[in-house]
């Protein structure tokens, strides 16, 4: 019987750049800026790797840590609470110490995905985005160590990685919801057309118009309703929270060509990550 189209496997190798791509960050840091604080509220760059060693190490079937302490101002949630036992186990571990860690696990959990058949990786199961095929659920990974590749990045002063297969499939992710952004949270009527126009690194157009109360993926048109133009590390900051369309415009690093109202309530509402 015809079982149509695999999985995509190229989102193993997107897995192998970004860890790479951090492993490579992590040797290059000096004893003080594991310290340094990052944009997500109460972690370090200390923090943020022990984080994704945490992740990962659940999706490798280690047991957890014991729970982290009550009354933390930055954990909100009970994912909140789950991310910050790993991260509490680990603060006083070397950053070298860490990364050696991660090094490790990382290349184990590459080893068992590449001899993961296709059935396995097609088959449903949970996610941070619901019940997923699992190797939907891996390019939901690689928007997120990412996202905290690049929160290390700004913490350290050395920005990077903003090309790539595994930059590509984050900001396709990313990318996916602006039409719910556009028509649910910003409230643009129809006939409305709402194109972001990254420039720089990886430069693209993602463009939606609405119709009947529903956005949906179009061809970016010659004048569109709002146009946002900006780069790929403020709409990653902006898409995962981590700054503010105040903070974004006031930098100048957005600007808006024609309804700036509408712009301004879609760049307000891009934050997509808990």
């Amino acid at each position: 019987m015809d079982q149509g189209p695999g999985p995509d496997r190229g989102v193993i190798d997107q897995l192998h750049e970004v860890w790479t791509s951090i492993g490579a960050l992590g040797r290059s840091l000096t004893a003080g800026d594991w310290d340094r604080a990052t944009d997500c509220p109460g972690w370090t760059v200390r923090d943020q790797l022990s984080h994704m060693i945490g992740t990962e190490s659940m999706l490798a079937g280690r047991s957890a840590p014991p729970p982290a302490p009550e009354g933390l101002t930055h954990v909100h949630n009970p994912i909140g609470q789950m991310n910050e036992a790993w991260v509490e186990a680990r603060r006083a571990r070397p950053g070298p110490e860490l990364l050696a860690e991660f090094d490790e696990l990382t290349a184990a959990r590459l080893a068992g995905l590449r001899a993961m058949t296709d059935e396995q990786l097609v088959t449903p199961g949970p996610s941070p985005i619901g019940t997923v095929p699992y190797a939907v659920f891996m390019d939901v990974r690689v928007m997120d160590c990412w996202v905290h590749e690049q929160d290390i990045r700004r913490a350290v002063d050395q920005p990077g990685h903003l090309e790539g297969p595994a930059v590509d499939a984050a900001l396709r992710r990313f990318g996916s919801s602006l039409g719910f952004v556009v028509a649910k949270r910003a409230g643009a009527p129809d006939g409305t057309e709402v194109v972001v126009d990254l420039r720089g690194a990886s430069a693209r157009c993602f463009a939606v118009a609405v119709r009947d109360g529903r956005a949906a993926e179009t061809e970016p048109g010659p004048e569109p309703t709002v146009r946002v133009v900006t780069d790929v590390e403020t709409y990653a900051c902006l898409v995962s929270g981590r700054w503010t369309a105040e903070r974004a415009l006031g930098e100048g690093r957005v600007s808006l060509e024609g309804d700036t109202s509408l712009g301004r309530a879609v760049i307000d509402a891009l934050n997509i990550l808990p």
